[in-house]
C-alpha cells in the first residue's frame, strides 16, 4: 500500500468550527481520486471526518461525518468512486480523547467520578483528565469495559460501510496493552482491515507486539531524515536505519517525511534541493509510506506552537487539480517515476535495509530482496561520488557524471 494522506476539513477549506447545515464537500475529494492514482497511490488516509467542534480532534460524534464536509449520502458516494478505482480508504480514529462537549463527557460531568457515567472518563484529584494539557480535549478511562465496546463497535460500524483500515489517533497515551481487546474484536470480525498506531516514541516493535496493531508511524525515521540532511550528518540516518531495519523484522512501519502534525519537509528542509533526496528515503525503504498531500507538489508549511498554528501546513486546495500552480510539476513527476520503481518492485516493503560507506556528507543506502539489491546514493558534499554498481534505472540531471552538492542516484542490479 503507498498511502495519500488528506485532512479533509483542510483540504476543502471548511469553516473553523461546526455548522448546522450540511455542506456537501467531500465530492471535493472524490475530485483528487484520478490524481492519487496518476501520482501511483492506491490508498486514501483520511484525517479525521467525524462530528466534531472545530479541529477534528475534538469529536463529538463518532457516528456522523463533519456537518462541514458533508453526511452519509457524501461518504457512500466517496466510498462507491474509491472501490470502483480500487483506491482504499482508511479512517482516523480519534478515540483517546473527545471533546468537552461529547454527550459521554457530559454525562460524566454530571454524575462524577465513581459512578457507571462517571467512569466512562479518567480523572485525576476529582478533574477529568485532559489530553496533554489540552481543557478541551477529555480522555477516556480505557480501563472502563463499556469504553472499549464502544470504541469497537465504532470501528465495526465504518468497516461495515467498507473502510479498509484505521489510523488510531494518539496509541501512545493509553499504552499497547489497551489497544490489545480492541484489536482482537476487530479482527475476529476484519481480519483484513489495517489498523495504525499513532506511536511517537519509544520502540515500536514492542508496542506493535502487546497491542496486535498491524503498524505503528516511524517517526524516529521521519526525525532522522531531515535532520541529517540539515546537518549534513548521515552517520544519524545510519543509526535510525538500523533501528528500521529491527522494526522491519516485526512489522511494516508506516513510514513519512510529512504529515498533518509537522512542518511540511520543503519547510523543514534548509536547502529545498534536498526534498528529492528525502522523497527516495521514502518511496524507496521498507515499511508502508503515506505521503502528505501536496508534498509532491513542494508544497510548504509551517507547524507553529500558537493557536491556529497548523493552518499552514493544512491548506485549502483547488476544487481539482487542474487548479494547481506549475512549479510542482517537476516534484510529482519525481514522485511518480519513484512510486513507479517502488511497485515494480514490490518487494521493497519487506526489503532488508543497511547502510555502507557513510561520511557526515555521503551514504550508501542499501535495501535487499530475495532476488534484487536497490543501492542509494546520497551525497550532500561539494566532491564526486562514484555512483552505484549495476543498470542505472534513475538519475538527476548530469549526476551520471558528477554527483555534488543535492546529488543522488539509484541503482539496480541482481544479487
Amino acid at each position: 500500500m503507498i498511502w495519500w494522506h488528506c485532512y479533509p476539513l483542510g483540504f476543502v477549506n471548511a469553516e473553523d468550527t461546526a455548522v448546522h447545515e450540511v455542506r456537501h464537500r467531500l465530492g471535493q475529494l472524490t475530485n483528487w481520486l484520478d490524481y492519487l492514482i496518476q501520482l501511483g497511490c492506491n490508498g486514501m488516509l483520511l484525517i479525521p471526518i467525524f462530528a466534531s467542534v472545530s479541529h477534528g480532534y475534538d469529536t463529538i460524534d463518532h457516528l456522523k461525518i463533519d456537518s462541514r464536509l458533508g453526511d452519509d449520502s457524501d461518504f457512500d458516494e466517496l466510498m462507491w468512486k474509491a472501490k470502483e478505482r480500487g483506491v482504499r480508504v482508511m479512517l482516523d480514529g480519534v478515540f483517546n480523547h473527545v471533546a468537552r462537549e461529547h454527550p459521554i463527557v457530559q454525562r460524566a460531568l454530571a454524575a462524577g467520578p465513581g459512578t457507571p457515567d462517571g467512569d466512562w472518563l479518567k480523572w485525576v484529584d476529582g478533574f477529568p483528565y485532559a489530553f496533554e494539557g489540552h481543557f478541551d480535549l477529555i480522555e477516556l478511562n480505557f480501563e472502563y469495559p463499556p469504553v472499549i465496546e464502544y470504541i469497537t463497535d465504532v470501528m465495526h460500524h465504518w468497516l461495515d460501510r467498507g473502510i479498509d483500515g484505521w489510523r488510531l489517533d494518539a496509541a501512545y497515551a493509553p499504552g499497547a496493552p489497551a489497544w490489545r481487546p480492541i484489536v482482537d474484536a476487530v479482527k475476529q470480525t476484519h481480519p483484513d482491515a489495517w489498523l495504525l498506531g499513532e506511536v511517537i516514541h519509544g520502540d515500536k516493535d514492542e508496542f506493535v507486539i502487546e497491542s496486535g496493531l498491524d503498524s505503528v508511524t516511524q517517526y524516529e525515521l521521519w526525525h532522522a531524515i531531515w535532520e541529517s540532511l540539515n546537518t549534513r550528518n548521515f552517520f544519524n540516518l545510519d543509526w535510525a536505519l538500523q533501528r528500521h531495519r529491527r522494526f522491519c523484522e516485526t512489522f511494516r512501519p508506516q513510514t513519512f517525511v510529512s504529515n498533518h502534525d509537522v512542518t511540511r519537509i520543503s519547510s523543514q528542509l534548509k536547502d529545498v534541493r534536498h526534498v528529492e533526496h528525502a522523497a527516495l528515503l521514502l518511496m524507496l525503504l521498507p515499511g508502508v509510506p503515506s505521503i502528505y498531500a501536496g508534498d509532491e507538489q513542494r508544497f510548504t508549511g509551517v507547524k507553529l506552537d500558537a493557536p491556529r498554528g497548523d493552518d499552514a501546513v493544512r491548506p485549502p486546495f483547488p476544487d481539482t487539480p487542474h487548479g494547481l500552480l506549475p512549479w510542482g510539476a517537476g516534484t510529482f513527476e519525481l514522485y511518480q517515476r519513484l512510486l513507479g520503481l517502488r511497485r515494480r518492485n514490490p518487494w521493497l516493503v519487506d526489503g532488508v535495509v543497511s547502510s555502507r560507506e557513510v561520511t557526515n556528507e555521503t551514504i550508501v543506502v542499501v535495501v535487499e530482496g530475495p532476488e534484487q539489491v536497490l543501492e542509494i546514493v546520497l551525497n550532500v558534499s561539494d566532491a564526486d561520488v562514484e555512483l552505484p554498481r549495476g543498470e542505472i534505472v534513475m538519475e538527476s540531471g548530469d549526476c551520471r557524471e558528477r554527483v555534488c552538492g543535492q546529488g543522488w542516484a539509484i541503482g539496480l542490479s541482481a544479487r
